[in-house]
């Protein structure tokens, strides 16, 4: 009699640790060997990858302009700039990492932490609270949409060849403004513009290009740069990347988007 009680209540033991365990791992899941909420928070039900851009406040200028890029493999750049003292952009790069609940996430290099909201990122204060107060509301950067239009688009690389700062006079980058799909940028000597035309899906063509008669040393880069958009017939755009190809070979030109400048 005593055994069979015994093994009824050993039995109901191993259930219940069976369900508490289940229930336990149910709360949580694991990614790249870290502990990840699987509940409904801003870790896994925001797509929250992307770049967030604003102004925010600064003690002794009108605002520091920022822009802070969130990549899924948690890494991140950060670039700030601070208005009317300059033209100096200040980079920064490292990992972030989330917190237990999955709603802020602190960068590593300088301990700025943020809560993630939808399409936004708002700054805390060092202890992870938010900041209150008349200012409040100018802590907030916003999510900058995706898209090929009404950005600076940095010249990165030609013909798969990297294009490295300094190597041109200006820096060469273009700009597509919807407005009378106008074509507008430099490449690296003369001032250049034109006309672009969309088409989906993922179709450009430019047309029109003239640019200035400036004399400069070296206009390698920028003849190869205004041949490659006159050749140009579709693109690839993801996060901060624009590349440019022609018939469906490799790139011929490659961009990367800068919110800081």
């Amino acid at each position: 009699m005593y055994t069979a009680v015994n093994t009824k209540w050993l039995l109901g033991t191993l259930l219940v640790t069976i369900v508490g365990l289940g229930a336990c791992q149910s709360k949580r899941s694991t990614t790249g060997g870290q502990s990840v909420p699987s509940g409904d928070n801003s870790q896994t039900s925001i797509d929250w990858a992307g770049t967030y851009q604003g102004v925010l406040p600064c003690a002794d200028c009108p605002g520091i302009k920022t822009a802070i890029s969130l990549k899924d493999d948690g890494t991140y750049k950060l670039s700030t700039r601070y208005l009317e003292k300059g033209d100096s952009v200040y980079w920064e790069s490292g990992t972030f990492s989330w917190n237990d609940a999955g709603s802020q996430i602190t960068l590593s290099e300088d301990n700025r932490k943020f809560l993630v909201g939808e399409n936004r990122l708002f700054q805390l204060d060092m202890e992870g609270n938010r900041i209150t107060g008349d200012l409040a509301e100018h802590y907030v950067l916003q999510k900058a949409e995706e898209t090929i239009t009404g950005k600076y688009w940095k010249l990165v690389e030609l013909s798969g060849k990297p294009v490295k700062p300094g190597s041109t006079q200006k820096e060469p980058f273009i700009r597509l403004t919807e407005q009378e799909s106008r074509l507008e940028g430099t490449g690296g000597c003369n001032g250049m513009g034109g006309t672009y035309e969309l088409q989906d899906p993922n179709r450009i063509r430019f047309s029109q290009i003239i640019r200035t008669q400036m004399a400069c040393e070296g206009l390698e880069i920028e003849n190869e740069l205004i041949h490659a958009l006159e050749s140009a017939d579709s693109y690839h755009l993801q996060n901060d990347s624009l590349q440019l190809f022609r018939a469906r070979m490799a790139p011929m030109a490659k961009f990367e988007a800068v919110y800081v400048n």
